[in-house]
């Protein structure tokens, strides 16, 4: 793409569905903090696809921070910042240690594990529940719902019941409230309206579940079977996933308000411009070399759309891993690497399955 394009390429995202895709790590930092130009408000494009479109159910508009502009961005932020600020840190650490070890001790006397399924999923899955206060019987039919959006696999029908459960979490915490996000976020959010309330919920669940599982689960493959990992930080092994495969390979979508040229191409008004994270974090200008320490990559995105939650998700990737590791640090691949299956999806990148042994380990201790 690069050799035949530049950094704008034409592409479609599903048949009939023109967009660009930017790759350019320097083209891509002007987009995303150029508000002005390139707003995320996706409704004069939404009406001109299907209704049936199958990246509809992903890219759609929602009166949320991240598919708004100007006043009703900096409203809707301010409320999801309030709520993320009430968050202790130490206590994440805690909620997910203590998810960790009964998680861990399914299977450390086995001696083998798939740890998409036997870890790293429930683990994201608990450690967000346990955040916005969400009891079993809501949050299992919302995992069901986030699940089907990013395969592709019912994505109409899935983000139905994805935001349906969502409203009987607003509605359970309005009468048990308790220290909790969605607590917070109906606290600070006394001038949003249900449907804003439940949009603001709709990324804390759909951005902090099926991302952090497969930043968690990639994590681990890396230090299980690249050497120079086993040398890094945790913190640096994640960033390093974060360059090379971001969970949210191609997220980052913005309509230009009018025809415009960048980089010596034609970008159609309301058509998707679509920063591609993973692309970008490989242009060469920036790639290559030893990039210990180094933050440069777009995965958390960057200027006003940036994700607020980007602390709290390095929290509970780092201590999820950490927790793994300290348990099992003799882990291996089950199969060659190259063997293992990606989910399927055009803005993911999240392993299928993580299949591992080790030598079995007595039980820990449950805090």
């Amino acid at each position: 793409m690069r050799e035949r394009f530049g950094s704008l390429v034409p592409v479609e995202l599903a048949p009939g569905v023109p967009a660009t895709l930017v790759i350019g790590y320097r083209t891509a930092l002007a987009i995303l903090n150029d508000l002005d130009r390139f707003p995320t408000d996706p409704r004069k494009w939404e009406t001109s696809v299907a209704a049936d479109c199958p990246v509809l159910p992903a890219m759609q508009w929602r009166p949320s921070a991240s598919r708004s502009t100007g006043h009703a961005h900096t409203r809707l932020r301010a409320v999801v910042s309030a709520a993320l600020a009430e968050v202790d840190p130490h206590a994440v650490n805690a909620i997910v240690k203590r998810i960790a070890a009964p998680l861990i001790n399914t299977f450390c006397t086995t001696g083998t594990a798939e740890l998409v399924t036997q870890y790293s999923t429930p683990i994201a899955f608990a450690v967000i529940n346990d955040l916005l206060g969400c009891p079993p019987a809501i949050s299992a039919k919302a995992a069901a719902g986030v699940a089907a959006i990013y395969d592709g696999s019912d994505a109409q029908e899935g983000n139905r019941a994805f935001e349906q459960s969502l409203l009987e979490l607003i509605r359970f915490k309005r009468a048990t409230p308790g220290a909790d996000i969605t607590t917070g976020l109906l606290r600070h959010g006394g001038t949003l309206d249900e449907d804003e309330l439940l949009q603001q919920l709709v990324l804390f669940y759909g951005i902090g579940m099926e991302p952090v599982q497969a930043l968690v689960t990639a994590a681990l493959f890396r230090l299980i079977t690249n050497d120079r990992i086993g040398m890094l930080s945790t913190r640096d092994a994640l960033d390093d996933v974060l360059f090379e495969d971001p969970p949210m390979a191609n997220i980052s979508f913005s309509y230009p308000r009018q025809p415009i040229m960048i980089d010596g191409v034609w970008l159609p008004a309301h058509q998707p411009v679509v920063v591609s994270i993973a692309g970008c974090n490989s242009d060469p200008e920036i790639a290559g070399g030893d990039r210990t320490g180094n933050r440069a990559h777009l995965a958390w995105g960057t200027g006003p759309h940036a994700c607020p939650a980007r602390s709290l998700g390095y929290t509970i990737a780092q201590c999820a891993v950490d927790e793994l590791l300290d348990a099992l640090p003799e882990l291996e691949l089950a199969l060659p690497a190259d063997e293992l299956q990606w989910r399927p999806g055009p803005m993911q990148r999240a392993l299928a399955a993580l299949p591992v042994t080790f030598q079995p380990s007595p039980p820990l201790p449950v805090p």
